[in-house]
């Protein structure tokens, strides 16, 4: 009767079981209630499928401890991903010895710390000895593991960001401690120092420390052989030049910048001159500045503009107007027009849709929060209707694909995870079809209608064809979407702007440097600049009304891109 009643509690390890996979999800409605049945811990019964290469048990409010067994029951483990869930505030039983993990994510659960015997796994012999990724994000841990270098020697991506650590364990900087080690994460949290060993890490490529309490970037950073991608930006550094410089500048300038203040006499002596030119150019600027002559410098100064265009402004304003029977699918929605981005350069376009997908992941949970969707501005016809219907009303030109009904789509892409599953013996899939369980249990599916009659959007699945982005794509309509909050589409919305605003930016500066070298440049970019050569994005404000025009939502409003890098200038 138990090993029945178990059973019937979770099909899902039943059928894991009974066909030998090697990956299993457990997500979705329901899962919250059986982990709490089971004490806030996973199912023993789980442990006895040692098949599994991947784990990922997501979203559960209730799991606040893997459970006994792990380590013994699962040794081919190769991906364990426990996120959104509420472990902490330690590990109890540690993870390890898991031999074959690779991948941990642990992000966004209550850990608080990871001490021996609650932690990782041991330190000697190394408890985790193929451990690659291991992502601790958005947890509340204000200090590190001592011999985690020790548990993981073969860790190449580390992610941190998020915490309330103020210092990193002088171990992790050991020669040789982590060779390995390429990616280093660990922006919001409140860093007070960065120690001079960090040029021991003699693979680091990224480093990402912004938004922490630094005052000072140690010169001996510049010694990181590989080191191509830096970020300090929202740090209070006692070097104003070198603070002015993070929050504008490629890494290459920095380290440079870095070297010559770090080393020797002579190098001082440069980098005292550069302050005292920079002091001078201060006074002018107070100067002209106290006699009225200084507005036109503090805005030709700024690296890259955003202008926002109010809707009064705006003879051509776009409107998305909202049907009732969203209520009950996926209420929430934010738009917003963007003009000005250039994709044309090098992989500037690869680069923006993997920006959309990392926000996706991160921001957005895998879609599970909230969904974005780009479109091609010349191919949108407005005004907007974003509404619900049945699935076999519903018909769309998916991305890559030809025209089907979204109930015939679903039931596609259905068809296709579970030919995966059975080739590759995997419970969870990839692509498309990680985002169908969202749709469970709905009789009406969220969909957005152009005034021709076309959807072109159909949440949290997949954009039409009709608006697909292309390099040539130069004015943008975005929307944000989700189930549970209109604060999170801004705030998302918010992060997908700023990072356009990066991306243009590092587009910028990239026709500075062929312009140096004496590459020509598309004359076409330079008529779109400005007086300073500038190209600013223009943000129009998007308005939600509902069916009888009264208003909902506009974006962006007096309270949206408040908070913003130094590099941008948000002009309104």
């Amino acid at each position: 009767m138990a090993a029945a009643a178990v059973s019937e509690a979770w099909p899902e390890l039943e059928l894991a079981e009974r066909e030998r996979r090697r990956e299993l999800l457990l997500t979705g409605p329901g899962l919250e209630e059986r982990v709490k049945a089971a004490g806030g811990r996973l199912p023993p019964r789980l442990f006895t499928l040692p098949l599994l290469h991947y784990l990922e048990v997501s979203g559960c409010g209730s799991l606040r401890a893997p459970g006994p067994g792990l380590a013994q029951g699962l040794p081919q483990l190769h991906s364990l991903v426990l996120r959104r869930n509420a472990l902490g505030p330690g590990l109890s039983p540690e993870l390890g010895p898991l031999p074959a993990l690779r991948v941990l994510d642990l992000s966004g659960n209550a850990l608080e710390a990871l001490p021996p015997g609650e932690g990782l796994g041991p330190a000697e012999p190394p408890g985790l000895p193929q451990l690659q990724s291991l992502n601790l994000s958005g947890n509340r841990l204000r200090q590190l593991p001592a011999d985690l270098a020790r548990c993981a020697p073969r860790l190449q991506s580390l992610n941190l960001t998020g915490n309330r650590l103020d210092a990193f364990p002088a171990e992790l900087f050991l020669p040789g401690a982590l060779p390995l080690l390429s990616e280093l994460a660990a922006a919001d949290n409140c860093l007070r120092e960065l120690s001079p060993d960090v040029a021991h890490l003699a693979s680091l490529k990224t480093l990402d420390l912004s938004n922490n309490q630094l005052t000072e970037i140690p010169a001996e950073l510049a010694d990181c052989p590989k080191l191509r991608e830096i970020n300090f930006r929202g740090n209070k550094l006692r070097d104003k030049r070198l603070e002015k410089m993070v929050g504008g500048c490629q890494t290459k300038s920095i380290l440079e910048y870095l070297r010559a203040g770090g080393r020797g006499g002579r190098s001082k002596g440069r980098q005292e001159g550069a302050e005292k030119e920079d002091r001078k150019k201060r006074r002018e600027r107070k100067q002209r500045r106290e006699s009225g002559e200084g507005e036109e410098e503090v805005a030709d100064s700024a690296r890259l503009m955003l202008k926002v265009l109010h809707v009064s402004e705006n003879p051509t304003p776009l409107t998305v107007r909202v049907s009732p029977e969203v209520r009950d699918v996926r209420p929430y929605i934010v738009g917003a027009v963007v003009r000005g981005m250039d994709l044309q350069p090098g992989n500037a376009l690869r680069r923006f849709l993997n920006s959309q997908t990392k926000l996706h992941d991160d921001l957005c949970e895998k879609r599970t929060a909230a969904t974005i969707a780009t479109h091609d501005l010349q191919a949108v016809r407005g005004p907007l209707l974003y509404a619900a219907r049945p699935p076999d009303d519903l018909k769309i030109v998916p991305l890559g694909r030809k025209e089907a009904k979204a109930k015939e789509l679903v039931r596609q892409l259905q068809l296709e995870a579970e030919e995966q599953r059975k080739q590759k013996k995997r419970q969870s899939v990839s692509g498309l079809h990680r985002y169908l369980h969202l749709l469970d249990g709905k009789e009406n599916y969220p969909c957005l209608v152009d005034a021709e009659g076309d959807v072109i959007s159909f949440p949290p699945i997949t954009n039409s064809e009709k608006t697909k982005i292309k390099k040539t794509t130069c004015d943008l309509f975005l929307e944000v979407t989700s189930a549970t909050s209109l604060q999170l589409c801004k705030d998302i919305m918010d992060s997908l702007i700023l990072k356009m605003a990066e991306l243009s930016k590092s587009a910028s500066e990239n026709k500075e440097e062929d312009a140096l070298s004496g590459t020509e440049a598309d004359p076409s970019l330079n008529q779109r600049a400005g007086k300073d050569g500038q190209c600013p994005l223009v943000v129009e404000q998007v308005r939600v009304v509902d069916l009888e025009g009264s208003l909902k939502v506009v974006y962006p409003s007096k309270a949206d891109l408040v908070t913003t890098p130094p590099y941008v200038t948000v002009v309104r």
